[in-house]
C-alpha cells in the first residue's frame, strides 16, 4: 500500500503548512500524504508523530471527513494486518511506537463507522480477533519514553478496545476473552506502570459491563487475584514479584475507587475490597 513516501522533515512541513492554513489538501497528493503518514506512524519525533501525523488523522477522518470509505477500509487493513504486528514481541525497540500509534487510527476509523456504519460485520470481527492478539502479543509497555515521548501501547489499545466495544457490530461472546487478556498485562514483571495506565483500562471494561459482560465474570478473576499473585510469587525473582504486586494494587485500588459509589456494582466492589484486604 505505502509507495512514494515523503521524507520524515518535508512530511512535517507538508502537514504543519496544512494545519496552518499555508496550503490547500489537493486530492493528487492526499494519497501520498496518507502513505507516507503510514511510513512515519511510529516515528521517534514526537512532535511528527503525536501533533502532525496522528493530528491529522484525527481532523480528515473525524472532523472533516477527507478520506472516503474506500480509503478508510484501505487503512483499516493495514494498520491491522501489517502495522499492528510490526516488530511484536520485541521489548523496548522503537517500533513500539508503530503498533500504539496504529491502535490510535484504529479507534479513529472505528469512530468514524459508529458514524457512518460503512465496516461490515465480519470486518468488526476480525479486529476483535486482531487486537486480542496484539493485546497478548506486546511486550513492550513502556509509557513516556525519554527523547522519544509518548509509547503508552497499554492506554493507546485500551481505547481500541473501548470504542470497539461500542460498536453494536462486536460480539459480546468474545468480552471474556478481551477480559483476561486486559487484566493479564497487569501481570507482567518487568515494568511498574506510572502513568494512569489503571485508569485507561478500566475503561474498556466498565464498557464490557455495560454492554453485556456478566459481573460475575470480573468478580470471578478478583477473587482469584490472590492465588494467582501466590503462585508467581514461587515462580518470580523478588524484584519482579514486587512490580506484579504493585501493578495489582494500583489496578484494583482504581477498579474500587470507581465502583464505590455504583450501587450496580455492590457485590464486584466487595470483591475487590476482599481482595485487598487479602494481598496487602
Amino acid at each position: 500500500m505505502i509507495q512514494d513516501v515523503l521524507k520524515e522533515e518535508e512530511l512535517k512541513d507538508r502537514l504543519k503548512a496544512l494545519k496552518k492554513g499555508q496550503a490547500t489538501m489537493e486530492l493528487e497528493n492526499q494519497e501520498q500524504l496518507v502513505h507516507s503518514m503510514l511510513a512515519h506512524i511510529g516515528s521517534i519525533d514526537s512532535e511528527l508523530r503525536d501533533t502532525y501525523i496522528y493530528g491529522s488523522f484525527y481532523e480528515w477522518i473525524l472532523e472533516k471527513n477527507l478520506l472516503d470509505h474506500r480509503s478508510l477500509t484501505e487503512l483499516w487493513d493495514y494498520s491491522l494486518n501489517h502495522l499492528l504486528v510490526k516488530g511484536i514481541g520485541e521489548k523496548e525497540s522503537d517500533w513500539v511506537f508503530t503498533r500504539s500509534f496504529t491502535s490510535l487510527l484504529v479507534v479513529l476509523i472505528l469512530a468514524r463507522d459508529l458514524q457512518d456504519n460503512f465496516l461490515s460485520k465480519a470486518s468488526i470481527a476480525d479486529c476483535q480477533t486482531k487486537l486480542l492478539s496484539y493485546v497478548s502479543s506486546e511486550k513492550d509497555v513502556r509509557g513516556y519514553v525519554p527523547g522519544k515521548g509518548w509509547a503508552h501501547s497499554v492506554a493507546h489499545v485500551s481505547d481500541a478496545i473501548d470504542e470497539l466495544v461500542k460498536n453494536p457490530k462486536s460480539l459480546k461472546t468474545a468480552y471474556p476473552d478481551m477480559l483476561h487478556a486486559l487484566w493479564s498485562i497487569y501481570l507482567q514483571p518487568d515494568y511498574v506502570f506510572i502513568h494512569d495506565e489503571d485508569e485507561r483500562l478500566l475503561v474498556p471494561i466498565f464498557a464490557m459491563l455495560e454492554q453485556g459482560l456478566e459481573q460475575n465474570e470480573v468478580i470471578h478473576i478478583v477473587q482469584q487475584m490472590p492465588l494467582t499473585l501466590a503462585i508467581l510469587k514461587e515462580q518470580l525473582s523478588e524484584e519482579q514479584y514486587r512490580i506484579v504486586l504493585f501493578n495489582s494494587k494500583t489496578l484494583l485500588k482504581s477498579f474500587l475507587i470507581q465502583t464505590i459509589h455504583q450501587p450496580q456494582y455492590a457485590d464486584l466492589h466487595q470483591s475487590i475490597a476482599t481482595c485487598l484486604n487479602e494481598i496487602f
